[in-house]
């Protein structure tokens, strides 16, 4: 009797609980068709091309591990951040594709969130580790920005919470855009380092990172060249995962000129 009495509470509890979940589910749908339906044609138009004028500003934003204060690449035209997430979204669609067994996520979300992952830096700008800001100041800063250039669209709670969510590398989606993010910046001063773009360690008088003691350590160990530090410094993000671990690998040790002789 008492079996069947909680075997029946269970069942209730259970109901009440998706019924909850029905009703929040709902209220947000007409929350999103209330917004939706409150802004007026111009307002929409005037949204959609803000956001988009504001984030589109990152083409003209040069990535700061490359300037006089950092690496100093003897390049004309450095990598600008558009050019860096669009380099982080084609190489999630590379490994996706190549080891998608390996890969358990929504390939999808990880495209939303790599996009969007840098609209702070129109603002903030492109800031590194070595730059003196702690990384709750950061995050702060940065936050601040990213809702300042989602401004009033309809959908920027969602985007505002995927960005959060790839911030908090939680999730399956999160770790995988923010390896993509990291690994992408070690394949970009490897393929600096194969043009001939990357001054010699013995000229790096300048470099804010070599104000780091760690870094300091690495060229103490042996390393000989810019890709050597950047190669040792970022290794440890990638332990535990031996999908982009094995990458990092063969990018040390390939040639990527190789792949683009033909366009020359």
């Amino acid at each position: 009797m008492i079996k069947d009495i909680v075997i029946a509470v269970g069942v209730i509890v259970g109901i009440i609980i998706c019924i909850v979940f029905m009703i929040i589910a709902i209220s947000d749908l007409i929350i999103v068709s209330k917004n939706e339906e409150e802004k007026s044609e111009e307002e929409r138009l005037n949204d959609a091309m803000r956001f988009y004028i504001l984030a589109t500003q990152l083409k003209y934003k040069i990535r700061s591990g490359w300037d006089e204060k950092h690496w100093n690449i003897k390049k004309e035209r450095l990598e600008s951040v558009a050019e860096h997430i669009y380099g982080t979204a084609i190489l999630a669609l590379s490994i996706y594709s190549e080891f998608q067994f390996q890969v358990k996520c929504d390939i999808d979300k990880v495209m939303k969130m790599l996009i969007l992952h840098e609209i702070g830096e129109v603002i903030i700008d492109d800031i590194t580790p070595f730059d003196n800001v702690t990384p709750e100041e950061k995050a702060k800063k940065e936050h601040e920005a990213m809702e300042y250039i989602l401004g009033d669209l309809i959908k920027k709670d969602e985007y505002f919470s995927l960005l959060l969510e790839f911030d908090e590398r939680k999730t399956n989606e999160a770790i995988f855009a923010h390896y993509c993010d990291k690994l992408d910046a070690d394949i970009q001063a490897k393929v600096y380092q194969d043009m001939g773009c990357q001054n010699p360690l013995e000229q790096q008088e300048n470099n804010v990172v070599f104000n780091s003691q760690k870094v300091q350590q690495m060229v103490r160990d042996g390393a000989k060249s810019a890709f050597d530090i950047w190669y040792e410094y970022d290794k440890p993000l990638y332990d535990g995962n031996e999908t982009f671990s094995k990458i990092l690998d063969y990018v040390k040790n390939a040639d990527t000129q190789k792949y683009t002789n033909f366009l020359k």
